[in-house]
Parts: structure tokens; C-alpha cells; sequence
């Protein structure tokens, strides 16, 4: 197979359209609650470009740094380490809505959950390129593999994160299968994991609440149910071409952070059924690109990299889309790519990087 010239110009413009919708629509969710935050209706559109100026620029650089580079112990142990105190170490900041997910010196914030996901998956395809053929090894492969996986996933559920801890072990657990692991292994992961799940979802009260709210929101319509209707009412609202950029009044109070969890609410009440098919659109072109290039690729390790990373960005996206859509329970997890966090789009827009030097192996 020959060796392209570029990277995949489909994917990279995919990432880029993405990044300014993402912009444009933090600055239309956020604009006013930024006035009245910090006199600034600018700030969190200026932050969050910022932080898209630095991921771009990583992008750019990734993109052109052989992939193979990271394929070596010393890349991916260091990296683990530096992750696991990074987590550690969010346990000492002051919390934030009773969540211990950021470390914050000054201004600047970072949270080490986006590092957590890209880490995980770089570990996983350098643990499992080489053991494809003892992939049914339970102690000498598969329990190794998924140690790293399950040390980020309790301390995001410590922090507590259980979005993020989901997407990881789905994440995981899609990797393991890529590999060649039996169904069967998955199924006892699912049996050992049903208590977990059960315990963080009805014995802890805010959850069972949101679950409860999820499953009847009009039981409380001013109460628990109130940001689910409010979601609803926002991509009804929009109908086929939306309210108009900016002219969206569900932002205005009534969904809780419409620049980050609830963004695509106000995408769908803005700029309508069109809008939302063009960004889901985008995402699907860039799910394709990337899982071309993990099939395409004949070096085991980009493969399960490229799956990986694409993995990751799109069951994140489901979620998120899920969630505006009262499709499945609130989740705190953005939209890739759109949705306002600094730490969230600088990782995504590395990670792409790193997927489009795969590009270039792939014809």
C-alpha cells in the first residue's frame, strides 16, 4: 500500500467546521450569563478561543510527528503515571458543585478526566497489538489490559465522574473486542459491573432522582423534570431552520449550562433541524474517516489508536445528543468539539492530530 503525501482532508475539515460551530455557539449560549457572571458577554468565547487556537496548533503539530513515537513503554508508563496524579491531585483542590474534577491554579483550569480518555486508549493499543493471538489469556492478557482502565475508572467515579467513567469503559470494552476477545468475557465484565452500576445510579439520591425525572419529567415540571422539558421544548422550538443565530430564549435561564451539556438544545432551537443534521452530519463524516483509517491500516497499533480515539469522540457525542433528546438519563458529557471546556478541546483536537498522522499511512 502506498504512502500518502497528506492527511485526510475530509477529516481535517470535518474537525475544523466543527470547532468553529463550536465557537459561534458558545458565544450565542453563553454571552448573556457571561454579562451578568463577569461584565464581559466575551468571556467564556474568548477562553474557549483560545484554548482552540492552542488545540489547532497541537493538531498541526501532532499531525506531523510520526505515530510510532508513542509506541514504546517509555512514552505510555510515563504517561499513565502523570495521569493517575493528575486525578490524585484534583482530590486536593476545592470542589465545585460537590465534584472534586478540576485543578484549578488561578485562572487557568484543567481537568484531568479529558486526559484520562486518550491515555486509556494509547496504553490499550500498546498493550493489545501484540497479543491479539493470547487475547483469551485472561492473567496474562486481558486483566493487564484492562488494569490501567479500571484505576481511571474508580477515580472518576470517586471524583464522581460516572459520564466519563462510562465512556472509558465502553471504550474499553470496544478495544478488547477489536482485538478478538469472546463476547463472553464482556458479558462477565457486564454481570460484575451490574452492582457497581446499580449502587451509583439508585442508592445515590441525586442520581435516582435524575433517573426518576428521566423517566417521568412531568411528575416535576418545575423541579427535576424542569431541565429535560426545557431541553425538549428548545429542539421543538427550533423546528426545520430554527429561531435564527442568537435569537434563542432557552438559553436565557431555563437550560442549565447551555454553553457546555445542553449546547446542542440551543443549536436545535437556533439554527433548527437543518443545523442539527449538518453537525450531526459532521460527525458522522468524521466517525467514517476515522474508522477507514483504523481498518485501513496495516500496523496493529494505529489501528487500535485511530479506533480508539474516533471511538472515543463519537460515544461521547451519542451521549450528548442523547441526553438533549431525553434519549437516555442527564450525563454530565459535552459535545465534542462544541460544547465550552478548555482541557475537553484541547485533548480532542490533540488526539485528531494524532489520528491524522495515522491518514497518512492509508491510501
Amino acid at each position: 500500500m502506498a504512502k500518502r503525501v497528506g492527511v485526510d482532508k475530509w477529516l481535517y475539515c470535518a474537525t475544523l467546521l466543527l470547532v468553529v460551530i463550536g465557537l459561534l455557539m458558545v458565544f450565542s449560549a453563553s454571552a448573556v450569563m457571561a454579562k451578568e457572571r463577569t461584565g464581559s458577554p466575551y468571556h467564556y468565547v474568548m477562553l474557549q478561543s483560545v484554548y482552540a487556537a492552542l488545540g489547532l496548533v497541537a493538531m498541526t503539530l501532532l499531525m506531523k510527528i510520526d505515530y510510532r513515537l508513542y509506541n514504546r513503554p517509555n512514552a505510555v508508563f510515563p504517561a499513565i503515571g502523570i495521569t493517575v496524579l493528575l486525578l490524585l491531585v484534583a482530590f486536593v483542590m476545592h470542589d465545585s458543585h460537590g465534584a472534586h474534577r478540576w485543578i484549578r491554579l488561578g485562572p487557568v483550569s484543567l481537568q484531568p478526566s479529558e486526559i484520562a480518555k486518550p491515555v486509556m486508549v494509547l496504553f490499550l493499543a500498546w498493550w493489545l497489538q501484540n497479543r491479539m493471538s493470547s487475547i483469551e489469556d485472561l492473567r496474562g492478557t486481558i486483566i493487564p489490559a484492562v488494569v490501567p482502565s479500571l484505576l481511571f475508572i474508580l477515580l472518576l467515579l470517586k471524583e464522581p465522574d460516572l459520564g466519563t467513567a462510562m465512556v472509558c469503559a465502553a471504550v474499553t470494552a470496544l478495544m478488547l473486542y477489536l482485538a478478538g476477545m469472546n463476547f463472553k468475557y464482556l458479558g462477565y465484565a457486564a454481570v460484575a459491573a451490574a452492582p457497581v452500576l446499580y449502587f451509583m445510579l439508585f442508592r445515590v439520591a441525586w442520581r435516582r432522582e435524575r433517573i426518576m425525572a428521566f423517566l417521568n419529567p412531568d411528575a416535576d415540571p418545575l423541579g427535576k423534570g424542569f431541565h429535560i422539558i426545557q431541553s425538549l421544548i428548545a429542539v421543538g422550538t427550533g423546528g426545520l431552520r430554527g429561531v435564527g443565530y442568537f435569537e434563542g430564549k432557552q438559553k436565557l435561564f431555563y437550560l442549565p449550562e447551555p454553553h457546555t451539556d445542553y449546547i446542542f438544545a440551543n443549536v436545535a432551537e437556533e439554527l433548527g433541524l437543518i443545523g442539527c443534521m449538518l453537525v450531526i452530519g459532521l460527525f458522522v463524516l468524521l466517525g467514517y474517516r476515522g474508522m477507514r483509517a483504523a481498518i485501513l491500516c496495516k500496523d496493529p497499533f494505529a489501528r487500535f489508536l485511530a479506533f480508539g480515539i474516533t471511538a472515543t469522540l463519537l460515544i461521547q457525542a451519542f451521549f450528548n445528543i442523547s441526553v438533549v433528546l431525553a434519549l437516555v438519563p442527564t450525563k454530565g458529557i459535552t459535545l465534542p468539539l462544541i460544547s465550552y471546556g478548555g482541557t475537553s478541546l484541547f485533548i480532542e483536537l490533540a488526539s485528531i492530530g494524532v489520528l491524522l498522522n495515522i491518514t497518512r499511512e492509508v491510501d
